[in-house]
């Protein structure tokens, strides 16, 4: 293998535990073992490891880069324009967020709520489609991919997400319109076919607890995708993602195709848990017992970066925890979320000047989170992410 190749868990587990040391979450040890709906996956997940699933994650540079909604501190988000400057700029992933449409089609968004990424409250024949609802226990006023058909969303246009701290990226507001998994499929195809090599892509259920109580099931019509476009394979260049783990585990039993969990703060808890009546969090699923049952049907996590390294009350990082070291015992990949290069979201020490949108300083941020051994990480800037994680390799 050659550097940029992994050669297995174990070998970044132990670069990670001289990082580590013995700091521990510090959270609750009651993982459950079982899962909350009662099923037995045993014999798929048997199956999964006889063929080999998510063998091809280990071939991935390490650490990998993940271009976050493409490259969205530089393009709007979840357009192929941001998916292709992503590409360009050296990604080794590309992420997708799947929300459907009325007519059953899956089109990429970071939520079903569309107000703040789209011209959609311009058009005003939409104007009587604004409403509220409550998605996952929250309520939301504005506009939603689930009442609009496939042709009246291809009217909208793309639009900056956090104008107020990307102001540069408003410049192509208007430009792309909101494509659809499929078309990023074939994207995907054409640009690989372009390279000589496979194009990677990370792929996220939104929502699914959500969907499936509208009808509007994800993971069979993203299945059928994959299956048609050859990506539902253990060797597939793709990823499938979720914050839910009963959709990856869905997911599992229609599909070979690595699949990793998704791990947010530590007191929250996974919406199908809330649903299902589980009382775990994610300070449960963080836990070797947790991480073990993980293990059964997901190849990896991808946990807040505050789960690697909290930070202290003045926002600065204190130490890492046990995370890194406790999931590669387990076989499982890291690739936490999300690093961006502006002040305002960097822990406090690795700020720069006064403007919170000015850049800070990335690379040393970057150096503390990959020091601790992650398989990766989410970057809404890939070049600088890139050159990061070329300098962690020389290190």
């Amino acid at each position: 293998m050659t550097e940029r190749t992994r050669k297995s868990p174990g070998r970044r587990a132990l670069l990670g535990a001289a990082v580590l040391g013995t700091t521990t979450l510090g959270l609750s040890a009651a993982a459950g073992t079982a899962a909350a709906d009662g099923h037995d996956d045993r014999g798929h997940d048997d199956r999964d490891r006889k063929s080999g699933a998510g063998r091809r994650l280990h071939d991935l540079p390490v650490p990998t880069v993940v271009g976050h909604r493409g490259a969205s501190g530089y393009r709007p988000e979840h357009t192929l324009g941001s998916y292709q400057l992503a590409l360009d700029l050296g990604a080794d992933i590309v992420e997708q967020d799947l929300v459907p449409t009325k007519d059953g089609h899956l089109v990429c968004r970071h939520e079903n709520d569309i107000s703040g990424t789209t011209d959609v409250a311009s058009h005003p024949e939409f104007a009587a489609r604004r409403t509220t609802k409550t998605v996952d226990g929250v309520a939301l006023t504005g506009w939603f991919t689930e009442d609009f058909t496939l042709a009246e969303l291809k009217t909208l246009r793309a639009t900056e997400r956090i104008p107020g701290n990307r102001q540069k990226n408003t410049l192509y507001d208007g430009r792309w319109e909101i494509p659809t998994f499929e078309e990023v499929l074939r994207w995907a195809d054409a640009e690989g076919r372009k390279r000589g090599k496979p194009v990677w892509l990370y792929t996220e259920t939104k929502h699914p607890s959500y969907f499936r109580n509208l009808g509007m099931a994800l993971e069979e019509p993203l299945a059928k995708l994959l299956r048609r476009y050859g990506r539902d394979r253990a060797d597939a260049a793709l990823i499938l993602q979720s914050f839910e783990p009963d959709s990856v585990r869905r997911l599992s039993r229609l599909v070979s195709t690595p699949r990793i969990v998704l791990l947010g703060g530590a007191s929250s808890r996974p919406w199908d848990f809330t649903e299902a009546g589980d009382p775990r969090t994610v300070a449960d699923l963080v836990t070797p017992a947790g991480l073990k049952w993980m293990a059964s049907f997901a190849q990896g996590i991808g946990p807040t970066l505050d789960l690697v390294i909290p930070r202290d009350s003045a926002g600065r990082l204190a130490a890492p925890t046990t995370l890194v070291r406790d999931a590669h015992a387990q076989g499982l990949v890291l690739h936490p979320y999300t690093m961006r290069n502006e002040n305002t979201f960097l822990p406090t020490e690795f700020r720069r000047g006064t403007d919170p949108n000015a850049y800070g300083d990335a690379f040393g941020a970057f150096r503390a989170y990959f020091a601790t051994g992650i398989d990766g990480i989410f970057s809404d800037n890939a070049d600088t992410a890139l050159l990061a994680a070329a300098d962690a390799r020389r290190a």
